[in-house]
Order: structure tokens, then C-alpha cells, then sequence
């Protein structure tokens, strides 16, 4: 999954234990209605977001993450986060016009000269 959108945030690294680190991006998505979108880089991956600045249009690849946890008073409690493991700098949108690939213009019609040697009568090996 990609998540598209304009760097809101970049927090730096954040030692969580010995063997455990991580770094939050958020990104704002450009819609209708603006979502700010909170993705987790974690281990080595927190240094892809050393070359990212505030403002710069992005493409995130992203994982979706679910855990179960059960508090000490017995309730089942579910948790989900957004786990970022590739970034790159989003692509201008190309106008249609300029992205199409060119063809060559096309002969006029008149270029063709009509078949003169057809005889429906004739069988052909054509399934329709």
C-alpha cells in the first residue's frame, strides 16, 4: 500500500529499549479532506527519512500493523499502526497530452488502395 501526500512532520529517532528504535513521519495527504496520516519507521529503516524534509511531496510504502493486548483487568484491547518501509520523492503529475507516448502521424486514407482480387466465395480458415 502507498500513502501520497506532503511531509507535515519528520520527529527524530526515538530509543525505545537497547534493541528497539523508531522515527514517526506524518504525512498530509492532498484531498477533499486533508487526512494526517502518522507512519512508523523503524530499526534501520528510520534513516530513509534522513534526506526528507517539512513540505517535500512524498510516496510512503507502507504495512498495516494489528496487535492484541488484554489489560490486567482481563478487557481484550486491539491496536493498529502504519509501518512505513520504503520513501520516495513523489513524481510531478505529467499532463496527460505530454506523458501519452507520440505516434507516427497516420497515412491518409487515400494512401491505401482497395483490394481488387477478393472473392467471398473463397473459403478462409478463420474461426469467425
Amino acid at each position: 500500500m502507498e500513502v501520497l501526500g506532503r511531509v507535515k512532520v519528520i520527529n527524530p529517532v526515538q530509543q525505545v529499549s537497547a534493541s528497539f528504535k523508531k522515527r514517526e513521519l506524518v504525512v498530509t495527504t492532498e484531498e477533499q479532506y486533508p487526512q494526517h496520516i502518522l507512519i512508523e519507521f523503524t530499526q534501520d529503516k528510520t534513516d530513509l527519512l534522513n534526506n526528507y524534509n517539512v513540505g517535500e511531496q512524498v510516496k510512503v510504502s507502507i504495512n498495516l500493523r494489528g496487535r492484541e493486548w488484554v489489560n490486567p483487568q482481563g478487557e481484550t484491547k486491539y491496536f493498529n499502526s502504519i509501518q512505513g518501509w520504503r520513501i520516495e520523492k513523489a513524481q510531478a503529475e505529467v499532463p496527460a497530452a505530454a506523458a501519452a507516448p507520440q505516434m507516427p502521424p497516420m497515412p491518409p486514407a487515400a494512401a491505401f488502395e482497395p483490394a481488387t482480387n477478393f472473392n467471398e466465395e473463397e473459403h478462409d480458415d478463420l474461426p469467425f
